[in-house]
């Protein structure tokens, strides 16, 4: 029953993330044309999915983003670790007049190139054109992003590099300083998702940072939720934090 409440609350709450025209099928965001018949199309499948254990979290914050992000857009990925999310993100953005941007960030050497590697076999060249990859800690983003430059999403996966060293990992303490930087960056209408992985050592305790940061967040100006297993406490857990 709660994560049917979740679903509702998103629905309602994150309308005015795509404001679409009630007097026209037809609405523009930059020069892009979006059907409004279907504003959060897909995502009721992937809910669907996610409440009856047959998609990941990862796979709802992806089908999240594609109703946040438009062509063109810049967007951040915080921790690209083996670079999945760096490439929905890209093939996200990427547009016929190469404005799209992807600035994606890890501490690791071995997560920039498994997430180059993984980049170069799976984009055009133009839409790898549109990655700039960075040896940087997360909590340094806003000296990445273009002064006056709107952010519409970034994305955190924390925790430690799948296929890695264990022992290297997020800490709460990065992270929300790094929660801080991307809230200062992210434009109106935009998106902080966050996956947090509270099965392994410290995991839990980032999480409920993370969560106590998204509870003090102004009613006013932003709508928080979580997606949570509530009888699989190891299962990882979706942040959405949306700016109004």
């Amino acid at each position: 029953m709660t994560q049917l409440h979740n679903l509702k609350l998103f629905r309602s709450t994150h309308s005015h993330l795509r404001s679409l025209s009630t007097q026209s099928s037809i609405s523009t965001h930059d020069d892009v044309q979006v059907s409004s018949s279907s504003p959060f199309s897909g995502l009721d499948e992937m809910m669907t999915g996610f409440i009856f254990g047959k998609k990941k979290a990862t796979e709802v914050a992806h089908s999240v983003w594609m109703n946040v992000v438009w062509k063109g857009d810049l967007v951040v990925d915080a921790t690209c670790g083996n670079g999945h999310d760096t490439l929905a993100m890209a093939r996200l953005v990427a547009d016929d007049a190469g404005r799209g941007r992807v600035i994606a960030m890890d501490l690791q050497k071995s997560a920039l190139e498994s997430t180059s590697s993984l980049l170069d076999r799976s984009l055009t060249s133009h839409q790898r054109g549109l990655v700039e990859l960075y040896a940087m800690c997360h909590t340094k983003m806003e000296d990445l992003v273009p002064s006056g430059a709107s952010v519409r999403l970034v994305a955190f996966n924390l925790g430690y590099l799948p296929g890695g060293d264990k022992k290297i990992k997020t800490e709460s303490e990065t992270t929300l300083l790094a929660l801080e930087a991307a809230k200062k960056i992210l434009a109106r209408g935009g998106l902080i998702s966050i996956l947090a992985y509270v099965g392994h050592f410290g995991g839990r305790e980032e999480f409920e940072k993370v969560r106590s940061f998204a509870a003090e967040l102004p009613v006013d100006n932003w709508v928080c939720c979580t997606l949570q297993m509530l009888n699989r406490p190891s299962a990882p857990v979706l942040v959405l934090l949306s700016k109004k």
